[in-house]
């Protein structure tokens, strides 16, 4: 785990790290960074925990407004690197961190490698639903411009994902475009559903931007720059929700008591919108498990991802993932 990084650093990561040990007593953890630091944070952690708990010393920080450059070449010595070097060096199953994207995805596929028949790592996580399941959506951000056969990889890596972290036998694939009718769409997306229809894949068809909440899909496949919109405007909503909630109940005594007379169904829906639940997301196609936390991730949040990165190494995934794309060179 990159220990510093993202907003709040050391008082996320350490106490969402414990929380994770005490729920998991097989599991170890390393923890990248400054070590003087991280003895202060552990200062009051429990005997027991502290037995599975590597600390692996950097003197360097990733920040955020670091350009890709100064991360990937002067800051040999970051916590965010030498964390990805834990999962090079196969002494970890995946790494994590809050830190700038860009730099992650840049450290991680110069450290890691992209698989064989990968042309480009794509980034992948859940948004939610209005089932309550969320929705998984790649790429949201590491390519701003994709061919058609790179959506199509994407979609193929999401489908061994879910299957073997969300256990889930068959997943259903949109293609995000502007309608459903076939006919839609610019060249690229029109000859990546021709290359989806004939896959062996799950591909219900072109599906819109509301079927991400109406959870139409498992999985939708667009290119990183309408990916990354999308992924904003999605958080955007869910904090305009929660806004209007506080703002109805802080209105008058009459709409104070209508809102405590609605109390459980607006915490339920809250819960269904809480992009903490959801928060992991996962840079597919490197020999490696990298998962990117939200910046301003709290304790919540970053418990989400440790679950996250915890179920993709238990199970295996980069292996699964590289397996089925050997499997296609093969045939």
């Amino acid at each position: 785990m990159d220990a510093m990084g993202g907003d709040h650093g050391l008082a996320v990561t350490v106490p969402a790290s414990l929380d994770f040990l005490q729920a998991h007593a097989t599991a170890h953890i390393i923890l990248v960074g400054d070590p003087q630091l991280l003895a202060q944070a552990l200062a009051k952690a429990a005997p027991e925990l502290m037995t599975r708990i590597e600390i692996v010393a950097a003197n360097e920080v990733v920040l955020m407004d670091d350009p890709i450059e100064i991360a990937l070449r002067r800051k040999k010595n970051s916590s965010m690197r030498l964390a990805i070097e834990q999962v090079k060096e196969g002494r970890a199953e995946a790494v994590i961190s809050s830190g700038n994207t860009g730099a992650l995805m840049a450290i991680s596929r110069y450290l890691l490698k992209t698989l064989d028949g990968i042309d480009r790592p794509a980034i992948a996580t859940a948004i939610p639903n209005e089932l309550g399941t969320g929705t998984t959506v790649l790429d949201l951000g590491a390519n701003a411009d994709c061919l058609p056969i790179n959506l199509l990889q994407f979609a193929q890596m999401a489908d061994v994902m879910l299957r073997v972290v969300d256990g889930k036998s068959s997943p259903t694939i949109g293609l995000l475009n502007i309608g459903e009718e076939v006919i839609k769409g610019n060249e690229v997306v029109k000859e990546a559903g021709e290359l989806l229809r004939n896959s062996q894949l799950n591909f219900f068809g072109n599906v819109e931007g509301n079927d991400i909440f109406k959870g139409t899909v498992d999985i939708v496949v667009c290119d990183g720059f309408v990916g990354n919109i999308v992924l904003k405007a999605s958080e955007g909503l869910a904090k305009m929700m929660t806004g209007m909630i506080r703002t109805e109940f802080n209105r008058s005594w009459l709409t104070k008591l209508m809102a405590l007379c609605a109390m459980l169904p607006l915490v339920r829906v809250k819960n269904r919108v809480d992009h903490r639940r959801y928060n992991g997301a996962v840079l597919l196609g490197l020999r490696g498990c990298v998962i990117k936390s939200h910046g301003s991730a709290d304790r919540l949040a970053f418990a989400a991802a440790l679950e996250r990165a915890y179920e993709a190494g238990k199970n295996r995934m980069v292996e699964r993932i590289a397996e089925a794309f050997s499997a296609q060179v093969t045939q």
